[in-house]
C-alpha cells in the first residue's frame, strides 16, 4: 500500500534522516507477487470452468430443460416490445457497453486515487483488476465456445463474438457490484446499503435489457453474471480481505512512538484491518480540534489485538486512549485499561459495535469521537469471565454459549466485511437447528437450578445488532450483570420468544427468586425466555458448547463463570449519557 508523509516531515531510513517534500511517496506492498500469482491461478480456473459450462450448454446439455425453453423466452420478449420499453432497454444496455464500462472504471479509479487526501490505492486496484480480468475471461470464453445468437429480431448490431457469455452483463457485474462492495466497506451512514442495493440492481437491468433486445439467451446472461461475480470474488478476496498483501512496515513512517512523546499524550489504538490512512487522518484532525495534539497511533496485530498496546500507552504516559476497531478490539483495550483510571474513547469501526450502540454513540467514527471528546468521563462496569480452556479475562458487552456463539462461528469474515452486521443474520439461519443444551446455573451462591436452553447470554448491555433489545434491564453502570436463557420449543415457542423480546418489558429475576424453583420442575418450566440479574454466575453445561466473548468465538467448553466488576472502566461519553 502507498504511504503518505506530511509536507516538510522528515523520514528516517536506514539510519539517515532525509527531508521529504510535498510529493507523496509510494512503496510496493510486500506479498504483491504472491498475490498476483494467486489471482492469476484462480482466474485460469475461472476461465476453464466458464468454458466448460459453455461447452456443456452448447453440447450434451442443449436438449435438456430448461435450455430447451430458452428460445421461447426470447420469442415472448420479442412479442411484448413497445416503444417505451425499447428506449428503456437501450439506456440499460448502454450501462454495460464497453466504452461506458471503461470510462466509468477509469474515472472511479482516478477519483479513488486523487480525491482523498490519502489515496485509496487498494480499492482502485481492486476495481480495475476485477473489471479487466472479467474482460480477459470473457474473451477466452468467446474464443472457445461458439454459440449463435437468438433467432429473433435483434435491436442491436451483432458483435463478432459468441452469444455466450453476455459481455455487457459480465462487465456491468464487475463494475457496479464492485462499486457496491466499496460502498458497503467505505461509505459511512444509513444510505450506504441503499446505494449498494441500487448498484447491485444495475447488472440485473443490463441483463434483462440484453434479453429484451434479442442479443442473448437467458443462460448467456446468467453466465455473464457468474463471470463478473467470480472475478470480483477472486480479486476482492486477495486484495480487500486476504492477508497476502501487507502494508509497508510502520518503521518507515514518520510518526513518533509513545516513548518519544511528552507525558500526557493521546494514544489511538486501531485495528488496521478495518481502518486505513484516510480514517487515521480524519481521527487526527478531530483530536486536534479538541486540543489533543500529535496523537500516537498504535496498530493491533493478530497476536496482540489491543491489550499490549494499551498497557504500553499507559506505562509511557498516555492520559487518553482512543480505541478504533470492532468489538474484539474494544474488549481487549477495555480489559487492559480496567482499573487504570485512564479514560477511553470508543470509536466504532467494526461489524457489531455493541458497546458503542448501547452507549448511544454515533456509528460514524468521526462523529463518535467528536461526541466522546465533547462529553465527560463515566464509570462503566465490566464482566469478568473464565472457564475450562478460557483464561480469565473481561468483556464489555456480552458473552454467551449455544446459538449465538454458533452464529458467530459460522459468520464468514468476507460477508462481515461486505455486508456488516446483516452477515450475522444470514449465518443465523443456518444455526437455528443448533441442538438444545442442558445447563446447571448457580447465581450469587444460591442453590443451583437446571435448565434446557438453545442459548444462554451473559450481558453487561442489552441491545444487539439491528437495534434488537434482548435484555431490557441490562445497564452498563448498574453494578449487575444480566442473564438470558432462551429455550423456545416449536414454532409457537419461537413466536412467544420473539413477542417477549419485542415487548422489551420483562422483569428479570433475582437469584433468591430463581432458587425457589423446585429441582423437579426446572426442566419443565415451559418459558421460552427467562431473565435473571446477578453479581456472580456459574454455568455448567452437560456437554461442550460453542462460546463467544463480545462477538468473537472462543474455544468450546463445559463451564463459564462470570462476575461483575463495578465501575472498572472510565469511558468518555456525551454529556446526555452522564
Amino acid at each position: 500500500m502507498p504511504t503518505a508523509v506530511p509536507d516538510g516531515a522528515a523520514e528516517v531510513t536506514g539510519g539517515r534522516t532525509e527531508a521529504v517534500g510535498s510529493a507523496r511517496s509510494f512503496a510496493l506492498p510486500r506479498g504483491t507477487g504472491r498475490t498476483a500469482a494467486r489471482i492469476a491461478a484462480l482466474t485460469a480456473c475461472q476461465a476453464a470452468s466458464m468454458v466448460g459450462l459453455g461447452l456443456l450448454i452448447t453440447g450434451p446439455a442443449r436438449g435438456w430443460w430448461p435450455l430447451t425453453a430458452e428460445d421461447t423466452v426470447n420469442e415472448r420478449l420479442e412479442q411484448v416490445r413497445t416503444g417505451t420499453l425499447t428506449t428503456l432497454s437501450s439506456i440499460a444496455s448502454e450501462a454495460g457497453n464497453t466504452l461506458t464500462i471503461v470510462a466509468l472504471t477509469l474515472l472511479v479509479c482516478l477519483g479513488l486515487v486523487l480525491i482523498p487526501r490519502l489515496p485509496m490505492w487498494r480499492q482502485a486496484i481492486f476495481l480495475a483488476v476485477a473489471v479487466s480480468l472479467q474482460s480477459l475471461v470473457f474473451l477466452a470464453i468467446t474464443e472457445s465456445v461458439d454459440r449463435n445468437r437468438p433467432d429473433v429480431d435483434r435491436l442491436d448490431a451483432s458483435p463478432p463474438t459468441s452469444s455466450y457469455t453476455s459481455g455487457h452483463t459480465g462487465a456491468a457485474t464487475a463494475l457496479y457490484a464492485g462499486l457496491a462492495v466499496l460502498a458497503l466497506s467505505r461509505v459511512r451512514g444509513p444510505w450506504r446499503r441503499v446505494v449498494a442495493g441500487l448498484l447491485l440492481l444495475l447488472p440485473l437491468l443490463v441483463g434483462v435489457a440484453r434479453l429484451y433486445r434479442g442479443m442473448h439467451h437467458p443462460t448467456d446472461v446468467l453466465g455473464g453474471l457468474v463471470n463478473g461475480g467470480l472475478s470480483l470474488l477472486i480479486v476482492g478476496r486477495a486484495l480487500l480481505v486476504g492477508p497476502s498483501v501487507t502494508a509497508v512496515p510502520s518503521g518507515t513512517r514518520s510518526a513518533r512512538t509513545v516513548a518519544e512523546r511528552p507525558p500526557g499524550t493521546t494514544a489511538v489504538i486501531l485495528n488496521p484491518t478495518v481502518t486505513d490512512e484516510s480514517d487515521r487522518d480524519e481521527l487526527r484532525r478531530t483530536l486536534e480540534r479538541h486540543g489533543h495534539r500529535e496523537p500516537v497511533f498504535l496498530e493491533t496485530t493478530a497476536d496482540d489485538p489491543g491489550a499490549g498496546q494499551s498497557v504500553r500507552a499507559v506505562r509511557e504516559g498516555a492520559t487518553l486512549v482512543v480505541v478504533c476497531g470492532g468489538d474484539g478490539t474494544v474488549r481487549a483495550v477495555a480489559d487492559a485499561l480496567a482499573g487504570s483510571d485512564v479514560p477511553l474513547a470508543v470509536v466504532p469501526c467494526g461489524t457489531g459495535n455493541l458497546l458503542a450502540r448501547n452507549l448511544g454513540l454515533p456509528l460514524s467514527p468521526v462523529a463518535a469521537l467528536d461526541a466522546a471528546l465533547s462529553g465527560g468521563p463515566h464509570r462503566l462496569d465490566l464482566g469478568s469471565i473464565e472457564g475450562d480452556g478460557l483464561p480469565a479475562t473481561r468483556f464489555a458487552a456480552m458473552a454467551g454459549a449455544g446459538l449465538d456463539a454458533a452464529m458467530m462461528e459460522h459468520t464468514d469474515p468476507r460477508a462481515k466485511a461486505a455486508l456488516g452486521w446483516p452477515a450475522y443474520a444470514l449465518a443465523g439461519f443456518g444455526t437455528l437447528r443448533t441442538p438444545r443444551m442442558r445447563v446447571t446455573i448457580r447465581l450469587d451462591g444460591s442453590p443451583a437450578f437446571r435448565r434446557t436452553a438453545r442459548m444462554v447470554l451473559v450481558a453487561n448491555v442489552g441491545t444487539v445488532q439491528g437495534g434488537v433489545t434482548l435484555l431490557p434491564a441490562a445497564r452498563p453502570d448498574d453494578g449487575l450483570l444480566d442473564l438470558l436463557v432462551l429455550d423456545p420449543r416449536g414454532p409457537g415457542g419461537w413466536l412467544r420468544a420473539v413477542r417477549t423480546l419485542l415487548r422489551g418489558r420483562a422483569t428479570p429475576r433475582r437469584p433468591s427468586t430463581a432458587s425457589t424453583l423446585t429441582a423437579e420442575g426446572d426442566d419443565r418450566h415451559g418459558l421460552p425466555v427467562e431473565f435473571f440479574t446477578f453479581r456472580r454466575a456459574e454455568l455448567t453445561f452437560d456437554a461442550p458448547q460453542s462460546r463467544e466473548l463480545d462477538g468473537d468465538p472462543v474455544s468450546p467448553g463445559r463451564r463459564l463463570t462470570a462476575e461483575v466488576r463495578p465501575g472498572a472502566l472510565t469511558v468518555l461519553l456525551p454529556s446526555r449519557e452522564k
